[in-house]
């Protein structure tokens, strides 16, 4: 893809942030109209289900793992220039908060990515939790809470300075990564067959997965004309989210294509759901899911930078090309997913009545 003709007309970093408004925009439409939402997937599996939540959830993944592993097929990617596969991991970061990232979005009603889309559909439950998420990412990031992530994150991490290949460290050949985003896109189809679940929100799911690839692609392109260091990265919401809160209260703040991600979902969930007659203004329910949401966004905002992503970062992100402490923070996600779920709401109702 040649972005040197897109520099001959603006500088770098006013590129970087158009490219992820771009990606951020094609995420927003088909996050929004396909109802992608880890949160929903592990609950419906919590409770015995393996429907039409994980069928979407499972289908968005998969065709990201399709997608990607063929770009860098192509010769239009390399994992190894990744962001995320070119520092070191943590094990005891994807590992402690995954589980936490699992525990908030249940607890917040949402992962990180859907608290956005909610938003952007006029949701103020999630606007709230939103700005909790971010400003906690912050402090865990820049803020009083990073000499405690950093502490968690180096108990346990990955050797010589960068992050573990899967299927390099497991010596499976190129092509596995596209065999086994095919196998799973295979149960997936057949989980939505089972479910009867309508075409269009399938083609909306494979598209949040194109747009994982989008972002990779893209910024790749960008890092091999560009003057200066471009990082390779693509669709996450912990580090834009801050850098974004962070654009509107600092003087001078840096251009990136972070910046322009989350607008770009914000508008594209936006239209989408205008689109679909689908906006409208909806608040708390009551003190108590006040109280639970901005408790499970803090443990998100956290949890998500201790993690090195959050659901859609690590859990989707990472995970198409297999770093290995994003797919340990996407197991540790589906674990405190589900076992909030059990305690909290499951244990929790049976209690209550």
């Amino acid at each position: 893809m040649d972005i040197s003709i897109l520099l001959d007309r603006m500088d770098e970093p006013t590129l970087a942030v158009l490219l992820g408004l771009a990606v951020g925009t094609i995420f927003g439409v088909a996050a929004q109209r396909s109802s992608f939402c880890l949160r929903a997937a592990t609950v419906e599996f919590a409770r015995g289900q393996v429907g039409p939540k994980v069928a979407v959830w499972l289908l968005a993944f998969s065709t990201a793992l399709i997608w990607v592993q063929t770009a860098q097929a192509l010769g239009l990617f390399r994992a190894s220039d990744a962001r995320m596969m070119a520092v070191a991991g943590s094990w005891s970061g994807a590992a402690i908060g995954g589980l936490m990232f699992g525990a908030g979005m249940v607890l917040a009603r949402g992962c990180s990515g859907r608290l956005l889309v909610l938003a952007a559909t006029g949701n103020l439950r999630s606007v709230i939790s939103g700005l909790i998420f971010a400003v906690v990412a912050q402090m865990a990031l820049h803020g009083w809470l990073a000499p405690l992530r950093q502490a968690l994150a180096a108990l346990w991490v990955t050797p010589g300075g960068r992050n573990v290949d899967l299927l390099a460290t497991l010596s499976l050949p190129p092509w596995a990564g596209l065999g086994i985003g095919i196998a799973a896109t295979g149960v997936a189809l057949g989980i939505a067959w089972r479910n009867r679940i309508d075409a269009r929100v399938l083609v909306f799911a494979s598209g949040v997965g194109f747009a994982v690839a989008l972002g990779w692609v893209l910024t790749f392109s960008l890092s091999q004309v560009a003057f200066e260091p471009v990082a390779v990265t693509s669709a996450t919401f912990s580090g834009p989210s801050a850098a974004t809160l962070m654009f509107f209260l600092t003087p001078n703040p840096e251009l990136s294509f972070d910046i322009g991600l989350v607008p770009g979902v914000f508008l594209g969930a936006f239209l989408a759901a205008a689109w679909a007659g689908e906006l409208k203004l909806q608040g708390f329910e009551g003190e108590g899911q006040m109280r639970r949401s901005m408790a499970g966004a803090a443990l998100m905002g956290f949890g998500a930078m201790l993690a090195g992503g959050c659901a859609i970062g690590a859990g989707v992100t990472g995970g198409s090309i297999f770093v290995a402490t994003a797919w340990a923070a996407l197991l540790s996600m589906w674990v405190g997913a589900v076992l909030t779920d059990f305690l909290v709401d499951q244990v929790g109702a049976k209690v209550r009545q």
